[in-house]
């Protein structure tokens, strides 16, 4: 008997069968390991074939090798117990201690014990917004929401006219030491003087990033706090008290608005609606609609002009935690970043209202980068282990993300939650290359496939209307135009070229619900 690493003795004993063969008396002994880890039938058959045993005798040693593993197993059982008995009657183990694991073990194992779910902090809130936002509070908590979005616009316009500053200073210092420059001053003065503007540009630029960052912390705990206090006001009859000093007035509003330079102008919308069934059987209805708007157009918050006051905003806010969802798809490179392109103005639109119900888009494309390194070393590791099956295609393709471990392929994506935008909760970040202005787009192609993918995901995620822009472009150039325009020419006819032309001056959104 010796005990393995798992603190289980493990004992040899010996299985003897006797059977009778013609006039023959054979004795079969079998060593065997308790407990028997082995599945008993694959055992029976192991002994059958190894030892060329008769097949008259098949069924009965397998009934006695079943009896003589059941009893041994249940010897051994007994034997444990007994020492484990002996052990709390001899004060080896402390009895209380041992009640405490059984009755821990108990409610883990059995449903109707366990203690219930504790609820998150995440959760509560979300409960508790989704009754306000559903009841006649919801007007003043979007005018709180107004407050805090004009705090922030007011900010980031203080950061956007003291940068200006900053750069025109640094501008005319330049222009300066360039005209001196082969005169008093050399290459290396210039190169120090740039240096120092560049420095100028980092420090300034992160003090204002560490400012927005603390209001937008303070606004979000502020907020959190105020909508838990009004629930309980609202639910307290005799303490219902609503303040009116978070209601904004409208020419304050527009005032500040005006004052920042922060208008959106609605532009006069062109659009198409369609109703279509897809489906072989059992067909099911969906809403497309093409219309000519900027992708940005659904992020930016847009103001009731009539009242001055409201955003416009209150079905997303409503439908944020529902099973009716809106998303949208951007266009990205294969860099994780919000540093160039349509991605720094989609986390500038981010920034500037304060998100009081997930993180900020800075921490989940962190989140995001982590999740990619991690995914990454695992198909490295994988790759590596099948290197001698694949293709130089396939090997061309690991060497590449092996030398870019924090970028993402073409055809890749990945998500990011809002609830502080005008009117999407979802963004669907999808990573294209420069096929997809070349025109030679395939069925096969990797951003039509990973189309597909984010269509599935909305599928399973109640995401029930989704805007994708038209052709995959977010700049309608000569050759997505032509491209539009073969694929329209046929219902407008050669006549109608003007009206077509003037429809694809900005990029077309195609927008998809499922009713």
């Amino acid at each position: 008997m010796k005990p393995n690493k798992g603190n289980i003795c493990i004992r040899e004993r010996d299985y003897v069968y006797e059977f009778n063969a013609g006039n023959q008396h054979l004795v079969l002994t079998v060593p065997l390991k308790f407990p028997v880890q082995e599945n008993i039938s694959h055992l029976h058959g192991r002994l059958m074939l190894l030892h060329n045993l008769p097949c008259f005798i098949e069924n009965d040693l397998k009934q006695s090798l079943s009896k003589f593993i059941e009893e041994e197993t249940i010897k051994d059982y007994d034997r444990e117990a007994e020492m484990a008995l002996e052990a709390v009657k001899s004060g080896k183990v402390d009895i209380n201690q041992l009640a405490d694991t059984w009755s821990k073990a108990y409610k883990e194992t059995t449903l109707e014990y366990a203690k219930p779910e504790e609820t998150s902090w995440d959760e509560d809130f979300a409960d508790v917004y989704h009754d306000l936002i559903h009841s006649p509070a919801s007007e003043t908590l979007l005018n709180l929401e107004h407050n805090y979005f004009v705090s922030i616009s007011e900010l980031i316009s203080e950061r956007d006219v003291e940068l200006k500053k900053l750069r025109e200073r640094q501008g005319a210092e330049m222009d300066k030491v360039m005209q001196e420059l082969g005169k008093s001053l050399t290459d290396q003065d210039v190169n120090s003087l740039a240096a120092q503007h560049f420095e100028s540009q980092q420090d300034l630029e992160n003090k204002w990033t560490n400012e927005l960052k603390q209001s937008s912390a303070i606004q979000k705990q502020e907020y959190q706090e105020w909508v838990i206090k009004l629930h309980q006001d609202l639910k307290n009859p005799n303490n219902s008290s609503i303040s009116d000093e978070i209601k904004v007035q409208p020419s304050q509003l527009r005032e500040s608005v005006e004052g920042n330079g922060r208008i959106y102008e609605e532009q006069r919308l062109l659009e198409e609606s369609f109703t279509i069934h897809l489906g072989a059987q059992l067909k099911t209805m969906h809403n497309l609609r093409l219309l000519r708007a900027d992708m940005l157009d659904f992020c930016k918050h847009k103001r009731n002009h009539r009242s001055g006051v409201k955003l416009h905003r209150l079905q997303t806010a409503m439908s944020l935690y529902s099973t009716s969802l809106c998303g949208l798809v951007l266009l990205v490179d294969n860099r994780i970043s919000s540093y160039s392109g349509i991605k720094r103005d989609f986390a500038t639109v981010c920034q500037e209202c304060t998100d009081f119900h997930f993180p900020g888009i800075q921490e989940q494309l962190e989140i995001v980068q982590k999740v990619v390194l991690k995914a990454r070393a695992q198909r490295s590791s994988k790759s590596k282990r099948h290197h001698g099956n694949k293709e130089s295609g396939t090997e061309d393709k690991s060497k590449n993300i092996e030398r870019n471990q924090s970028n993402i392929l073409p055809g890749e994506f990945y998500i990011t939650r809002h609830s502080n935008l005008s009117e999407i909760h979802v963004a669907f970040h999808l990573c294209v290359d420069d096929n997809v202005r070349s025109g030679n787009i395939t069925a096969r192609d990797p951003a039509i496939m990973g189309l597909r993918n984010i269509l599935k995901v909305c599928c399973t995620h109640d995401i029930t209307t989704i805007s994708i822009p038209l052709l995959l472009v977010h700049d309608m150039s000569e050759i997505s135009f032509k491209r539009y325009w073969q694929g329209r020419k046929w219902k407008w006819g050669e006549n109608q070229q003007t009206e077509s032309t003037a429809t694809c001056h900005t990029s077309l959104v195609h927008t998809y619900n499922e009713s």
